[in-house]
């Protein structure tokens, strides 16, 4: 019996470079000191992504539920019995198809306490609409299946943390979506996983304006005066540390976000385009607020490189012990929990 933490991974579009990254990653004999990786999928897929990689011999542990898991191996479940048409580089509906049977299996496995985490390779947001799978991403769906009212999309990464109030919703619906009340709750979020995840006791969070130069003081837009700074000032209420708001191009320009632990974003692209280039590569997507752990790399399915062999798997490998840091913080709190001078000492000392 291990105490290594069972990690569950999706393999997203089978067209793209998700098994690329996966067996990249998993071939570094180093990650089963770690962690035991399931993943779910089909070993003939696998097979043939591995045949364009030069990862030479690999081969996974064919099991049918995760508690019969090898602790020294790579672990596979066999999620369909069929034959797959794999097209690398092509948007085809077995790519969608595959992608959600594999993220649905994994996902109940999760939520089951089956596994301990999900690390999900990327999909293509449009061909993995079915009648089972209407979501936006993996983010709206993940919380659905946990019932959450609400969740974070987080970027992390060593430097800078970038959350969004706004996810993938056209730019259009933006400014209506915005309210005092669910910058809050994206607020008090941030602060929780910050402490919980990441434990750092006092966490300083930057919030930014929705307009340019944070609308200089009601000349471009009111979004500032009558919705993000009540939205702070209650906030503060609630004993989280949030100041803004701040414009958002010389917030990331001159270095400000240096200042913070984490940043909270009015919209996706506002957060993600400077994460992006901050945290080239080892930037992870993290979704705060569910009952589980579940991180992702900060990239999609990459279509042009795909079967290439020219795909960098930096980014899934951080996801992968981003999670296992994660799911160590929440163990570590859980035991803690009754020792609270204990816990504080160690919270500090992570500071």
């Amino acid at each position: 019996m291990s105490d290594k933490p069972k990690i569950g991974i999706s393999i997203g579009d089978v067209n793209g470079i998700g098994l690329e990254i996966i067996l990249k990653t998993l071939s570094d004999a180093k990650i089963y000191d770690y962690c035991t990786p399931i993943v779910y999928g089909h070993t003939k897929v696998a097979s043939f992504h591995r045949r364009s990689t030069e990862i030479g011999e690999f081969n996974f542990n064919v099991i049918d539920q995760p508690a019969d898991a090898q602790h020294r191996k790579p672990n596979m479940i066999n999620c369909w019995e069929e034959d797959v048409k794999i097209e690398p580089g092509q948007v085809t509906a077995d790519g969608g198809k595959y992608a959600y049977i594999s993220l649905q299996r994994a996902t109940d496995d999760l939520l089951a306490g089956s596994i301990d985490g999900l690390v999900t390779a990327p999909i293509n947001k449009d061909n993995i609409q079915s009648a089972e799978f209407s979501f936006p991403g993996h983010t709206e769906y993940l919380q659905h299946r946990d019932s959450k009212p609400e969740s974070l999309m987080f970027l992390v990464s060593d430097t800078l943390r970038v959350g969004v109030v706004t996810g993938h919703i056209p730019v259009s619906k933006i400014s209506e979506s915005i309210t005092t009340d669910k910058i809050v709750h994206k607020l008090k979020l941030m602060n929780e996983s910050l402490q919980n995840d990441f434990w750092i006791r006092k966490p300083k969070i930057a919030v930014l304006g929705l307009n340019p130069h944070a609308s200089d003081n009601g000349l471009i837009g009111s979004e500032e005066q009558s919705t993000i700074t009540p939205a702070i000032e209650e906030a503060r209420n609630h004993d989280v540390l949030a100041f803004g708001p701040y414009a958002a191009d010389g917030f990331f320009a001159n270095g400000t976000y240096l200042q913070f632990d984490a940043v909270l974003a009015m919209y996706h692209d506002q957060g993600l385009i400077p994460f992006k280039q901050i945290a080239f590569e080892t930037g992870v997507n993290y979704t705060a607020g569910l009952s589980f752990v579940r991180t992702s790399p900060d990239h999609g399915t990459a279509y042009d490189i795909a079967g290439r062999n020219m795909a960098s798997e930096i980014s899934f490998r951080e996801a992968l012990f981003t999670a296992l840091h994660i799911i160590k913080h929440r163990r570590e709190t859980a035991e803690l929990n009754e020792n609270p001078l204990v816990f504080a000492k160690l919270s500090r000392d992570r500071d």
